[in-house]
């Protein structure tokens, strides 16, 4: 249930605009600091996620990596566009997420972030 509701969640992130979608954006996003949250998929690359993780705590950043459960292909059918790596760049919005998150590493026994 958390799932459906932390995809849910992204959809509504893409249609207010404060949802960074793919490598470039989500780069551009942490770089100039609007970037309150980083997700990669479970799908995604280990050079992707050694990118991002070094790029989230560069600078003494501390921006949240998540490694979510979800594929690219779930991704794509939340918000409407494929890509490994996203931001989240509305504080309200990645609080939510990030305690969806935790409910969900509870529930599964599972830790996701770094």
């Amino acid at each position: 249930m958390t799932d459906k509701k932390q995809l849910s969640l992204l959809g509504l992130c893409r249609k207010a605009d404060k949802l960074s979608l793919g490598h470039d954006a989500s780069i551009g996003s942490i770089a100039v600091a609007r970037a309150k949250v980083c997700l990669l998929c479970s799908d995604a690359s280990q050079r992707l996620k050694a990118e991002f993780e070094r790029a989230v705590s560069y600078d003494d950043r501390n921006i949240p990596l998540v490694f979510m459960p979800f594929t690219m292909e779930d991704i794509k059918n939340a918000t409407g566009r494929n890509a490994a790596v996203l931001t989240i760049n509305d504080e309200g919005f990645a609080r939510s997420f990030l305690n969806l998150e935790r409910i969900r590493e509870n529930n599964t026994g599972g830790k996701s972030t770094v």
